[in-house]
């Protein structure tokens, strides 16, 4: 695109916003120094970007018909190969369609992003391609990866695999759902409030939200920052340990990184649980809205934690109840800055920015009737906050997650992981298209309470499945320290071979 100085009229427009009162004559000398200033600007559009290669052949896949996608889970099948040989040979990889996959659509969820077409590769991509892997096509998300359900995304609501007309949970709705069906050996997750963990939770499967800036995020359409998580979905404990494996490590883009601690976490595997110190947050069980069921299956599994050699023992962490609180002005006024009003990235960090993107995703001004209802609420409380009183809160409430991250630091210096439920309810049912506005989004919020505080602190937080209960399964969250997934995998992989987890 070209560009031009602003017209007298738009400078005019341009100094109210500012609150600047400018004369004939200051608007006269104004864009003639504008004007020269955008020589820079001319350089910058006339150089060619800087984008890292494609290395793999593919197509842009196809859309697939109701008979072959009956729980609505899937938005492209596209079928990438990879190396001939590496760690994941063998394995299909199922992508959630907010990350980049050159040369096929993604509309993360929203009808305002239908029809973009990425050209280039997330960094986890390339990883799991140079791996051997093979990309399966895209999973349908969340609008803009803004619910906790799976009713939101603009090309209809995703089933539960376990029970047509539940939620699968969200925002990664599709990439729980084709794991459990095993459409998929695998799958990328995003996680902002516990989009990896809920879905998990809600399908019966293995979810792992790492440590903040272990996995690369480049080539992810974020939506905030300091909250932005991605990482593997699986039907098992190993897979997940090897996924990750593959695509955690600094890759030089991603501003989050910062000297993480990468293991081989599938050394895990097979160890001995005995004198693993395990705390059960009292707090995990008293959030609004907990069922009685799904608190009671949770409490069982620790006991067969205590079984298997370790030491189970109630801690409290009062605080744990304020976590989503504090979530709230970060992820609704980080979101709404950084994803949308910053064309999808925003500015002030180093990072890979895909220009193709955000030129897309500008036009959502125009098609904002198009968003969720969630979107909607998320934007406007955003928004009206920000005008209103700038992004202190914002502010304070990162201040004072240090607070909740140094109470839960306090309890795992004296355990090794805390247990609690990943949802404080088994999923519900999908919302019909007359809900109310109130219930439609009840139904995206209500069961992140558990799973926020951890995106904001940081911490590393597993879901595994744990048992049943009125046909829907109820997951299971431990949660380590900083850069300890090992010991969450060690703990997940010994709950896993003590047997079905459906029948227990």
């Amino acid at each position: 695109m070209s560009i031009v100085p602003p017209t007298p009229s738009q400078l005019r427009d341009v100094a109210s916003q500012c609150g600047l009162s400018l004369t004939d004559e200051d608007i006269v000398s104004f864009r003639g120094l504008i004007n020269e200033s955008l020589d820079a600007y001319r350089y910058i559009e006339g150089v060619p970007d800087e984008l890292p290669p494609v290395k793999y052949a593919r197509t842009p896949g196809y859309q697939p018909r109701a008979e072959e996608n009956l729980h609505n889970a899937w938005y492209r099948k596209a079928r990438v190969e990879g190396a001939p040989s590496g760690k994941l040979k063998g394995k299909t990889v199922a992508l959630k369609d907010n990350i980049m996959l050159a040369g096929v659509p993604m509309m993360n969820g929203s009808a305002t992003l239908e029809g973009f077409v990425p050209d280039i590769d997330a960094t986890i991509v390339t990883r799991m391609l140079d791996a051997g892997a093979e990309i399966a096509g895209k999973v349908h998300c969340e609008c803009f990866c803004t619910s906790g359900g799976s009713h939101t995304g603009a090309l209809g609501p995703v089933h539960n695999p376990h029970k047509m007309g539940y939620s699968a949970g969200g925002s990664s709705s599709g990439s729980a759902v084709v794991v459990a069906l095993g459409e998929a050996d695998m799958a990328i997750g995003g996680d902002q409030g516990g989009s990896i963990r809920m879905p998990s939770s809600f399908c019966g499967i293995y979810g792992m939200k790492p440590t903040w800036g272990l996995v690369p995020y480049t080539g992810i359409m974020p939506n905030e920052l300091t909250l932005d998580h991605t990482g593997p979905m699986t039907a098992t404990v190993a897979d997940n340990a090897l996924l990750l494996e593959v695509i955690a490590g600094d890759d030089g883009y991603d501003p989050r990184i910062k000297a993480p601690k990468v293991e081989q976490y599938t050394k895990a595997l097979g160890q001995s649980v005995n004198g693993l110190r395990i705390g059960v947050l009292k707090e995990g069980f008293e959030q609004t809205g907990a069922e009685a069921g799904v608190n009671g299956v949770v409490r069982e599994a620790a006991k067969r934690f205590k079984d298997l050699g370790a030491s189970v023992e109630t801690v409290s962490v009062p605080m744990h109840l304020k976590g989503a609180a504090i979530w709230t002005p970060i992820g609704t006024e980080g979101a709404t800055q950084t994803m949308m009003f910053g064309d999808g990235f925003g500015t002030s960090r180093s990072d890979l920015f895909s220009l193709s993107l955000m030129d897309f995703h500008r036009g959502w001004r125009q098609k904002a009737n198009f968003l969720s209802e969630q979107a909607k609420l998320f934007l406007l409380l955003g928004t009206y906050v920000n005008n209103t009183y700038g992004p202190r809160f914002y502010g304070k409430a990162v201040n004072v997650s240090r607070r909740l991250s140094a109470a839960y630091d306090r309890v795992l210096k004296d355990y090794d992981l805390l247990l609690l439920p990943t949802t404080p309810m088994k999923a519900t049912q999908l919302p019909p298209h007359d809900v109310s506005r109130r219930d439609y989004i009840t139904r995206a919020t209500e069961m992140f309470t558990n799973t926020a505080p951890f995106n904001i602190t940081h911490h590393p937080a597993m879901s595994l499945p744990c048992g049943m209960r009125d046909g829907l399964p109820v997951g299971l969250m431990l949660v380590g320290r900083h850069f300890d997934e090992t010991t969450i995998y060690k703990a997940a992989h010994a709950f896993e071979r003590i047997g079905d987890w459906k029948k227990m």
